[in-house]
C-alpha cells in the first residue's frame, strides 16, 4: 500500500485493492466534541483504519461497527455522548455528544 495519511484517498487505494471499505463521517456534534463535523475515518475488511472521528475510544467502538456494515452492506447512524450510558466508556465524558455516519462504499 501506498503510504497515504488522507483517509478519503486511503479509502479509494483499499478499494482498488478489492478491500471491503466503510466510511465513518462526523455529521453533526453538541456541546465539547474532539473532532468537528466532516472528519472522517476509514476502516477495511481486515480491521485496518486511518482518520479520526473523535480522538479517542469512539474510534473502537466504529471500527468494531465498521466490520459489520462491510459485512452487511447496511448503512448506519451512530451516536456517542456523555447522556449515553457509554459516554464514559468510549471517552465522551466532556460533556460533549457525537453522531456519526457509518457506509461502505464502493462494491
Amino acid at each position: 500500500m501506498q503510504d497515504v495519511q488522507d483517509p478519503l484517498i486511503a479509502a479509494e487505494v483499499w478499494l482498488a485493492e478489492g478491500r471491503g471499505v466503510a466510511l465513518a463521517t462526523v455529521i453533526e456534534t453538541w456541546g465539547s466534541a474532539p473532532r468537528p463535523v466532516g472528519s472522517h475515518l476509514v476502516v477495511d475488511s481486515d480491521g485496518n483504519f486511518l482518520g479520526s472521528v473523535s480522538g479517542g475510544c469512539v474510534e473502537g467502538a466504529v471500527i468494531t461497527e465498521a466490520a459489520e456494515v462491510i459485512a452487511s452492506r447496511e448503512p448506519r447512524m451512530l451516536e456517542f455522548g456523555v447522556a449515553d450510558e457509554t459516554a464514559w466508556r468510549v471517552g465522551l465524558s466532556c460533556g460533549g455528544r457525537i453522531r456519526v455516519q457509518l457506509e461502505r462504499i464502493g462494491g
